[in-house]
C-alpha cells in the first residue's frame, strides 16, 4: 500500500435521533443519497450486517469496505485498497463519531470532515422536509 498513515477522529452534534442516524448509517440506500460523490453500489441488501464487502468508488478511486460488526449505535468497517485501515462510526441522540484511521495517499482527515457535513446537512434537509410546515 502506498500513502502515509493518517487518523482522523471527529464527534459533532447533530440535530437529528438515533434511530435517523441509525437509517442513515446502516441502510445503503440513505448511504447512496449522503455520501456523494461517493459512489454505493446498487446490489446490497436493505441493511448493512456483519460479512458484507462492497467496493464504492470515489471518482475513479476504488475503497473496498468489509462490515466487521453491527450494533445498534456503532459500524464498524475495514478498508482496502486505496484506504488501508478501518472506520468506526457510533452515534446516539443528537450526536455522531467517526474514527478513520489507515494507509492511504488520500487526505483522510478532510475525507472524513467532509463526510460528516454531508450527513448533517442531509439530516437536516430530512428533518426540514418531514416537518409540519407552520
Amino acid at each position: 500500500m502506498f500513502g502515509t498513515f493518517q487518523q482522523s477522529q471527529l464527534r459533532i452534534e447533530i440535530a437529528a435521533s438515533a434511530s435517523d442516524l441509525t437509517r442513515a448509517l446502516l441502510s445503503p440506500q440513505h448511504l447512496r443519497c449522503w455520501l456523494l460523490p461517493q459512489v454505493i453500489p446498487e446490489e446490497l441488501p436493505p441493511e448493512l450486517s456483519p460479512g458484507i464487502t462492497f467496493t464504492s468508488w470515489i471518482g475513479p478511486v476504488p475503497v473496498e469496505h468489509k462490515v466487521e460488526s453491527v450494533e445498534a449505535d456503532a459500524i464498524r468497517f475495514s478498508l482496502s485498497r486505496a484506504v488501508d485501515g478501518v472506520h468506526d462510526w457510533s452515534w446516539g441522540e443528537g450526536w455522531v463519531q467517526s474514527r478513520l484511521e489507515g494507509i492511504s495517499w488520500i487526505p483522510l482527515r478532510l475525507g472524513n470532515t467532509a463526510t460528516l457535513l454531508r450527513l448533517k446537512t442531509y439530516l437536516a434537509l430530512q428533518h426540514q422536509f418531514q416537518s409540519p410546515q407552520t
